[in-house]
């Protein structure tokens, strides 16, 4: 079917010598070509990325695997040596809370041993003191007593003497508180 419009003929039809409408690399007389060249192109494809690309990823791949192998192997090492570390640091911990309980226990035993001796001997100054406060207080009893006596015998001559009105004689009064 044409139809014309101002000189030019538009035709809706393929023209015969294509072979009919569609896509050409639908129509079968050009598959043979065109799997030629997807063959073609798989090859090349194929050889760069198989020559070039791919021992490139493949090292790199492995070089990152030796080295995470590496850094584990590391990490285990410096593990054990941090684990070893740790019971050495407990060890010496245990040994200076230990030496630290010691000499706390030698210092108190100490203290209390100083202390001991401070206290007899403050208690031997304190029993010379009450030694000689008590024989200076029995020495001013004893003083007193004798001026007892002595006022006790003028006190009853006196007393004799306001009740019968003649003195006592001192032989009397010394019989008379004895």
């Amino acid at each position: 079917m044409a139809t014309e419009t101002h000189g030019t003929v538009e035709t809706t039809e393929a023209p015969a010598h294509e072979g009919g409408g569609g896509l050409p690399q639908l129509q079968f007389q050009h598959w043979g070509g065109q799997i030629v060249w997807l063959l073609l192109i798989f090859a090349v494809l194929y050889a760069v990325l198989s020559k070039v690309l791919l021992p490139k990823v493949s090292g790199a791949i492995e070089e990152r695997g030796a080295k995470i192998a590496g850094d584990i192997a590391d990490a285990r090492r410096l593990k054990d040596e941090a684990e070893v570390q740790a019971r050495a640091a407990a060890t010496e911990v245990a040994e200076a809370r230990a030496k630290a309980q010691k000499t706390a226990a030698d210092a108190k035993a100490k203290a209390s041993a100083e202390s001991a001796e401070r206290q007899a001997k403050e208690e031997a100054v304190l029993a010379e003191k009450l030694a000689a406060a008590e024989a200076d207080i029995q020495a001013a009893r004893d003083q007193a007593m004798s001026h007892v006596a002595a006022v006790a015998s003028e006190t009853a001559g006196a007393i004799v003497e306001k009740l019968t009105g003649k003195a006592a004689s001192a032989a009397e009064l010394k019989a008379a508180l004895a």
